[in-house]
């Protein structure tokens, strides 16, 4: 695969205007590879070439869609080692996370997209009408760089399922997986112009594809800044825009659960990937009477996270993905001492032990006011901000308090209790005493965390129209 080049209309092709982006790897910020930057015109020759493929594709059966949609799944198997390094190179994540959670995801997202098309009803006969579900057309698509293949998956595979041809822009950070992703879907006989990839930077090829009056739908996911730009540009053509932004997750720990547990658990939960998750439980929420007992645990937990390179296997944490991510942890970090909240443990600088790279010390502030810039801001770093309450009510309170709603997170023994808090809290999902959902889970947010749902057949409805038929008896 020559990295330069875009996959359009079934082909790895020169772009149209030579410019290129350096790949850097965050472990040792260098260069280790290049890829092309795309233009509108290559958009232009990407979404022409999905046009024209909708009108077959489209109207492909389901088991021929079911049929396409097992040979992703045996040839992503083939390409599973070269997505999990490509991964650990691009955005740093370490070798067992790249390979037991990064890659892994993809494969759960196949898997689940064919389930959800096994059972999917696209047309019903309901009083006097049809009702069916057709595919929406081109999609755009657009992608973050903290979990790559995991978000591409997420769109791509549903979009295949449901009969639409697409558009992809992976973030121009971790690009290579998207580029192996194209390999094995020509491999598995993805028709030409099915799928179709231009690699670039936002503000050019995520622009033009928003615009783009042949593009149907844009499926975006990345920073709420990022999707009030598509949605704006996407506006004059009126088409569907669909988000995963931004987080700032709660997590309230009722005061009946194993405190020190439920502390130390979620900050090693919360630091996963290094902190980059949108719905990382990055605030969390103590009973006061028990604050200190989960200071103590969390100065533990985090001092028991391992920082070490990415291409070393075991149980620790990477850098984050690059110096512009790396420049914002620190100020927001010295921002929150400047602000008075107490820092526990971690702080600015790289740990002594990594001189290079892009590595941030797994860092506790306690004493936080939930107006302070570190409970407000998405940090996305191993950051976690604890803050004290008084009773259930309050704990609410201060958890729907906040721009985002993408998750929350709630610790109890007593499941009635958890549930009932569950019920009240603002986020497209709340996961009790960290039992996460599935690939079958359907996964968006509230508020500016974004709109649509993404996953299962949730996820495969996104990208479905409904039409009406009426007039089946005649008067």
């Amino acid at each position: 695969m020559d990295h330069l080049k875009f996959y359009i209309d079934g082909a790895w092709v020169d772009p149209v205007t030579p410019a290129t982006i350096d790949v850097i790897n965050p472990a040792t910020e260098k260069a280790f590879t290049q890829v092309s930057a795309g233009s509108a015109e290559d958009v232009d020759r990407a979404v022409l070439a999905a046009r024209r493929a909708f009108v077959d594709y489209s109207q492909w059966s389901v088991q021929q869609r079911l049929a396409l949609l097992e040979k992703i799944r045996v040839a992503y198997k083939k390409y599973f080692d070269e997505i999990a390094e490509a991964i650990q190179l691009e955005m740093g994540a370490p070798l067992d996370l790249a390979r037991g959670s990064q890659a892994k995801l993809g494969a759960g997202h196949i898997k689940s997209a064919i389930k959800a098309l096994l059972n999917f009803s696209f047309e019903i006969v309901e009083e006097d009408m049809i009702l069916r579900h057709e595919p929406i057309g081109v999609c755009g698509m657009i992608t973050p760089w903290n979990w790559p293949m995991n978000q591409v998956a997420v769109k791509v595979i549903p979009a295949l399922a449901a009969g639409c041809t697409m558009v992809l822009k992976p973030s121009e950070e971790s690009p290579l997986d998207s580029m192996i992703f194209a390999e094995v879907l020509a491999e598995a006989g993805v028709p030409a112009g099915v799928f179709n990839l231009v690699n670039g930077y936002g503000p050019v090829v995520g622009e033009a594809m928003s615009r783009h009056p042949q593009i149907d739908m844009m499926s975006f996911t990345g920073s709420t800044r990022g999707g009030i730009a598509v949605a704006k540009a996407a506006a004059d053509t009126v088409k569907r825009v669909c988000q995963e932004l931004g987080g700032k997750s709660a997590n309230i720990i009722l005061i009946d659960t194993d405190i020190e547990k439920a502390v130390k658990d979620g900050v090693e939960y919360m630091m996963g990937n290094s902190g980059q998750s949108c719905n990382a439980p990055t605030r969390m929420l103590v009973p006061k009477s028990k604050l200190d007992v989960a200071i103590a645990a969390a100065k533990e937990a985090a001092e028991n996270i391992g920082v070490d390179d990415p291409s070393k296997p075991g149980n620790h944490i990477g850098p984050v993905v690059n110096k512009s991510q790396f420049d914002k942890i620190q100020g927001l970090i010295q921002q929150g001492i400047d602000e008075g909240a107490t820092l526990v443990t971690g702080g600015t600088g790289r740990p002594e032990h990594l001189p290079k790279g892009y590595y941030v010390k797994p860092t506790i502030f306690a004493n936080v006011d939930n107006n302070m810039t570190i409970a407000r801001e998405e940090i996305f770093g191993p950051v976690l901000v604890i803050i004290g309450y008084e009773g259930e009510d309050e704990a609410v309170a201060i958890a729907n308090d906040s721009d985002f709603g993408l998750a929350a997170y709630v610790c109890s023994t007593e499941m009635e209790r958890a549930k009932m808090v569950a019920r009240r809290l603002r986020a497209g999902q709340v996961a009790i005493n960290y039992v996460g959902g599935t690939s079958d889970t359907p996964f968006g947010g509230y508020k500016q965390s974004g709109n649509g749902r993404e996953k299962g057949r949730w996820g495969l409805a996104e990208f479905l129209e409904l039409k009406a038929i009426t007039g089946l008896t005649q008067r």
